[in-house]
C-alpha cells in the first residue's frame, strides 16, 4: 500500500514545504511550518495523471460564425431523402440489410452518378473483383462513369492508397466485415477487426473532409452484425429493407446527425436496377373494383410522406375445444392482441373460436399507431363477411378503454387519400381537416362497429 506523502505548510503564508525547518523559507516567520499529510499518490496515479501535460483544445461558442459542412447530392431523389439532403462531407455513414437486398448497387448506382458530375469517387469492395463490379456496372448502364474501382481488404493499404493526392469526395467500403487492421490480432469481421478497421477508415474521413460509406452485414434477426459501437461511431445508419419476392425497397434512417429518421427512400427494383417510386401508394394498393370483407385502405405516414396500404384480415371459425391462432404479417402481434381484447370486452364481438389472419399488402411494415382503426375496421368486415366501402380509408389510434384518439397530421393523410380517388374517411371525430373527404367520425370504437354493422 502507498505511503502518505508529508509536506509542510506554513501557517502563515501557505507555502509548502517538503521538510520541516524553524524559518519559513518564504515570509521568514519561525515556528509556523506544520505538518500536513498529504493524499495517497500510488506510482501508477503519478504516471497516468491526465489532469496535466496535454494540448489546449480550442473551445467554441454555438453562435460562433463557421461555415457548415456541404453536402454532396447522390443524384438519387429517393437516397437524399433519407439522408437528410445528401452525403455531408467528412461523415460516415453505416447501411446495412439483408442479402441481395440490393445495397451494393444501390451504392453503385449513387458513386458513378456522383463520378459522372467530375467529382472523385472511390469504390473499395472486399467481397468482389474489380471485374465482378465493372460487369454489375455494365449491366445497369454505368459502365462509362469514372469510378475508381479497388478489390481491397486491407486497411493499410487502402488508407495509403486514398493518401495520395486529392482527398476523394466519396469512399465506399463494400463491406466493412471483410476489412483486416494488421494492428490487431484476429480474423476479418470478429468484433476487434471491425471497430479498429471502422476507426481508421472513420479518422481518415474526419481529417480529410471525405464522406465514407460503410456496407454492414445484417444478422438473422436483421440487426448489423458486430459490434455495437460500430453504430455509435458513424454518423447516420440506414436500413434498407424488404422482401426479396416483391420488387420494392425501403431505405430508412435509423440514426441521422444531419436530419431526421422519420423519412424513408422508396425504391422498385428492376432489371436495370433500382429506380425510385415517385408514389409509393401504387405499390401496396391492389385493384379495388369489387368490395371485399376483410380489406381497408390504411393511409401510414413516413416522415412527412403519406403511404396508403391495404390492412387484410382473415377469419375463420374452428371447432369447439380448438386453439385459435393468431397470425400477423406487416404489424405487432402484440398490438393486435391489444385490439381483439378491446373489440371483446368494449364491443360485444367474439374472436375466441376463430382463427385470425392479418396482413399488410406488399410486405409493407406498419408501425403507425394510427392503423388501430384500420385494423380494426378489418376484423369486423372479416368477422361479419360485411365489404367495407371501396373508396374509404380508415385512422386512428384505440385506446384500451374503447375511445378512438386523433393522431397525427390526419389532414396531410385524407388530402393523399383524395389524389388517389377516395371519397370518404373514417376518422377520430376531432378531426378537422378532412382534405375534401366525406368524414364519418367517431368518439368511440362500439360506436364505431355499430356504424359498420348497420345496427
Amino acid at each position: 500500500m502507498a505511503k502518505p506523502k508529508k509536506r509542510y505548510v506554513c501557517q502563515a503564508c501557505g507555502s509548502v514545504s517538503a521538510q520541516w525547518a524553524g524559518q519559513c523559507a518564504d515570509c521568514g516567520d519561525w515556528n509556523t511550518l506544520v505538518e500536513d499529510a498529504g493524499g495517497v499518490v500510488t506510482p501508477f496515479q503519478a504516471k497516468h495523471n491526465l489532469q496535466s501535460g496535454g494540448r489546449a483544445i480550442q473551445l467554441v461558442g454555438l453562435d460562433t460564425d463557421i461555415a457548415l459542412p456541404e453536402r454532396t447530392p447522390s443524384g438519387i431523389a429517393e437516397f437524399d431523402r433519407a439522408l437528410g439532403g445528401g452525403f455531408v462531407e467528412g461523415s460516415a455513414t453505416l447501411i446495412g440489410g439483408d442479402p441481395g437486398i440490393g445495397k451494393s448497387t444501390l451504392l453503385l448506382q449513387a458513386a458513378a452518378l456522383i463520378a459522372r458530375r467530375g467529382l472523385q469517387v472511390a469504390y473499395v469492395s472486399g467481397e468482389e473483383a474489380a471485374d465482378q463490379v465493372r460487369l454489375r456496372a455494365r449491366r445497369l448502364g454505368l459502365g462509362d462513369a469514372p469510378v475508381q474501382l479497388a478489390a481491397a481488404t486491407s486497411v493499410r493499404d487502402i488508407l495509403t492508397t486514398l493518401g495520395q493526392g486529392p482527398a476523394p469526395a466519396l469512399v465506399v467500403i463494400d463491406s466493412i466485415q471483410t476489412m483486416h487492421s494488421d494492428l490487431i490480432e484476429g480474423a476479418p469481421g470478429t468484433v476487434s477487426q471491425v471497430r479498429a478497421s471502422a476507426q481508421e477508415l472513420i479518422r481518415f474521413a474526419k481529417e480529410r473532409g471525405t464522406a465514407l460509406v460503410l456496407v454492414g452485414h445484417v444478422t438473422k434477426d436483421g440487426s448489423i452484425a458486430g459490434p455495437r459501437v460500430l453504430e455509435h461511431m458513424v454518423d447516420t445508419v440506414l436500413a434498407f429493407e424488404g422482401e426479396r419476392s416483391h420488387q420494392y425497397r425501403i431505405l430508412r434512417a435509423v440514426k441521422n446527425r444531419f436530419g431526421g429518421t422519420d423519412e424513408i427512400g422508396v425504391f422498385a427494383m428492376q432489371a436495370e436496377g433500382l429506380s425510385e417510386v415517385g408514389n409509393p401508394s401504387s405499390l401496396f394498393l391492389t385493384h379495388r373494383d369489387e368490395n371485399m370483407s376483410g380489406t381497408i385502405v390504411f393511409p401510414a405516414l413516413e416522415g412527412t410522406r403519406p403511404v396508403l396500404v391495404e390492412v387484410q384480415a382473415l377469419t375463420v371459425r374452428l371447432a369447439s375445444g380448438a386453439t385459435p391462432r393468431r397470425a400477423v404479417v406487416g404489424w405487432d402481434s402484440g398490438r393486435l392482441a391489444m385490439i381483439l381484447a378491446v373489440l371483446e370486452a368494449r364491443c360485444g364481438m367474439s374472436f375466441s373460436s376463430c382463427e385470425v389472419y392479418l396482413n399488410v399488402s406488399g410486405g409493407y411494415r406498419v408501425q403507425d399507431p394510427a392503423a388501430d382503426l384500420a385494423v380494426a375496421a378489418a376484423l369486423v368486415s372479416a368477422l361479419a363477411e360485411r365489404p367495407m366501402p371501396a373508396d374509404a380509408i380508415a385512422f386512428g389510434e384505440v385506446a384500451l378503454s374503447g375511445e378512438i384518439r386523433p393522431v397525427a397530421h390526419g389532414a396531410l393523410r385524407c388530402r393523399e387519400a383524395a389524389k388517389l380517388g377516395f371519397g370518404r374517411a373514417l376518422a377520430p371525430a376531432a378531426q378537422a381537416d378532412t382534405g375534401g373527404l366525406q368524414l364519418a367520425g367517431f368518439k368511440s370504437l362500439g360506436a364505431f362497429v355499430d356504424h359498420l354493422l348497420g345496427r
